[in-house]
């Protein structure tokens, strides 16, 4: 389903995102996991493409495979890190071909390889890459006359490569500018952080939907590996000092970030937030906990 439908239909979204997995016993392990998501109905799903695209064959089958289950609707995440323009081309046929309605357009993380050179590739920015999804929707190659419905990446907290928070929104008015439909967050644990970076790109002109990046802290391991690669994610003081109440405690450090990241959604969704995006680390029982948590407000009802 097209994104502009998607929200047509959902007053606020509910998304998850997975990565592929590297083996056969890990593939058909989330695949049965995948009736636990469904069974939620979410808005939509996303598949992770890996740094460099390391993943590239791989997400495209999990796409194509969900898409063809019609339990779910699987979005593919594209970057254009060491792609060329055929290749993305090739890619967006393939997808085209295949029935998929939308993409998250990324650049992707520079690959730590020696040798390689970021001025060398074709696509410098995410918005070169979402320009030329636009001219491929332009083409009027895919099935549906709107092309492909196009997602970004937005950071609320900041980009480690870009500190400078205004030049920062202006890369991503830059993606809004070329055609995207909608945005979502780098994974944040201080909503304040979230709504200031909102209003931030209201003032800026940005006025397609926010969607909110969240994901449940399940161990203080997990936690410093989002610390490094997030880069710039704040864990707040309130929540360190919960967690450290219990470091020696992995299930009550489990439970302390699914409460917090319950609190999360529960003030987002009260503040009306275009939807609520879960990175679940091909995990569904954290997911489960928070929807169970949020019943009360009965999620169903939300979507419509």
């Amino acid at each position: 389903m097209h994104i502009h439908d998607i929200f047509q239909r959902d007053r606020q979204t509910f998304s998850f995102e997975f990565f592929p997995p590297r083996t056969d016993e890990a593939w058909d392990a989330l695949l049965g996991r995948m009736n636990d998501f469904a069974a939620l109905a979410p808005s939509f799903v996303s598949v992770t493409y890996g740094a460099g695209g390391s993943t590239r064959q791989r997400t495209n089958d999990l796409v194509v495979q969900l898409n063809e289950s019609e339990e779910v609707d699987a979005v593919p995440h594209l970057t254009c890190v060491k792609h060329t323009h055929d290749e993305i081309e090739t890619i967006l046929h393939r997808y085209a071909a295949a029935g998929v309605s939308n993409i998250l357009a990324l650049r992707g993380d520079h690959p730590a390889e020696e040798g390689y050179d970021p001025a060398a590739d074709e696509y410098r920015h995410a918005a070169d890459l979402v320009r030329h999804i636009r001219a491929f929707n332009d083409s009027g190659e895919h099935p549906d006359p709107r092309g492909f419905g196009i997602g970004v990446a937005g950071f609320p907290e900041g980009h480690p490569e870009t500190p400078n928070r205004l030049r920062q929104l202006e890369y991503l008015k830059a993606k809004v500018d070329e055609g995207a439909d909608w945005v979502t967050s780098q994974m944040f644990f201080d909503n304040v952080a979230f709504h200031d970076w909102c209003e931030r790109c209201e003032l800026e002109g940005i006025d397609i939907p926010l969607i909110a990046g969240i994901m449940p802290i399940t161990g203080i391991k997990t936690m410093q590996r989002m610390a490094d690669l997030a880069g710039g994610t704040n864990f707040p003081a309130k929540l360190q000092r919960r967690i450290r109440r219990y470091q020696d405690d992995d299930d009550a450090i489990r439970q302390v970030g699914v409460q917090w990241a319950t609190e999360q959604c529960n003030e987002l969704l009260d503040h009306g937030v275009a939807g609520i995006h879960f990175y679940t680390l091909n995990r569904s029982d954290a997911t489960l906990e928070i929807f169970r948590a949020l019943g009360a407000r009965d999620t169903g009802s939300l979507r419509r």
